[in-house]
């Protein structure tokens, strides 16, 4: 063998290992080496040199989320489905709920707005009521009689003054009358309404709490059933079960619920504080009923001592 032959032997030799030991992230696509002629021997061998690849590295995409879908005649075709992420904030999940689902969400929004209304409303009435009752039976505590403690108490408008203006009617139509069994007990029976009439007033809105504790989270709970139904029905249209598709519907029904527990827990804790606040303004309106008792009934034992002296002169 020549000289010349052996050389071109050898360039052909280092083209093949230098194509080989090309960069792995060369691209699929990209134009093969052109092959190097087999030099004649009588072809000069300094033509065959390598030919570097230079192709640029791409950077992968990232791949469609695709699922199969059946289609027509029993073949299944690969459907390619744009997952979108919506936001989960309690007001987007409020926007994107159904039409029922929100009006049980505004509902129960109005009705918590309504149980702080009669908490705010009830703590200043019932402070002001407790602090006045109480003034009132330490100013009449020294009276002798039922003028002197009308007297005392001026024009207040409390639940004692009411059981005062109570025993002198009772006493001034009763006058004439020597039974005093009967003016007590009459007086006693006017007393007994004017405590039921107070209980009422005092107790106004407490029903509304108690509605309020016990039905919002059965409300809560219908606005989530509906929404779960809602999102199966979409998930059945659809035909994903894709959890980005799913998570949103239900997220946007369990906000019902949420909302039914932020209405429910307030009323029952306050209507429970209120009905321990009530139960203490009703002993002080007892106390009330007992003293006006006491004076009627020093009063009458007063009269009959007068009359007593007169008939004795």
């Amino acid at each position: 063998m020549s000289a010349s032959r052996l050389r071109a032997v050898r360039y052909l030799v280092l083209a093949a290992t230098l194509s080989i030991a090309q960069p792995a992230f060369t691209q699929q696509n990209s134009p093969p080496l052109p092959q190097q002629p087999q030099a004649s021997p009588s072809s000069q061998p300094a033509q065959a040199q390598a030919v570097p690849a230079g192709p640029a590295a791409v950077a992968p995409t990232s791949p469609a989320v695709t699922e199969a879908v059946p289609g027509e005649g029993g073949s299944r075709s690969l459907k390619s489905t744009a997952v979108t992420m919506r936001e989960l904030s309690p007001w987007s999940m409020f926007l994107s709920a159904d039409i029922l689902v929100k009006a049980v969400m505004v509902g129960l929004a109005f009705a918590s707005l309504v149980t702080w209304t009669i908490f705010i409303a009830k703590m200043i009435e019932l402070s002001f009521a407790q602090r006045r009752l109480r003034a009132a039976l330490t100013k009449v505590a020294d009276a002798r009689s039922l003028a002197e403690a009308q007297f005392v108490l001026g024009a207040s408008s409390t639940a004692l003054s009411s059981l005062l203006s109570a025993a002198m009617r009772e006493a001034r139509l009763s006058a004439g009358i020597s039974s005093d069994a009967g003016i007590k007990e009459r007086a006693a029976s006017s007393f007994a309404e004017i405590v039921r009439a107070e209980a009422r007033r005092i107790r106004l809105g407490m029903g509304l709490l108690a509605t309020i504790g016990a039905t919002s989270p059965f409300v809560g709970l219908f606005g989530t059933v509906w929404g779960i139904m809602n999102s199966f029905i979409g998930i059945s249209k659809s035909q994903t079960t894709n959890l980005a598709v799913v998570a949103p519907g239900i997220a946007e029904a369990l906000l019902a619920t949420a909302f039914g527990l932020v209405a429910a827990i307030p009323a029952v804790i306050i209507y429970n504080h209120f009905s321990r606040i009530t139960k203490g303004y009703l002993e002080l309106v007892a106390r009330s009923s007992g003293a006006a008792g006491r004076l009627l009934s020093r009063d009458l034992d007063r009269t009959h001592v007068s009359s007593n002296s007169r008939a004795a002169e």
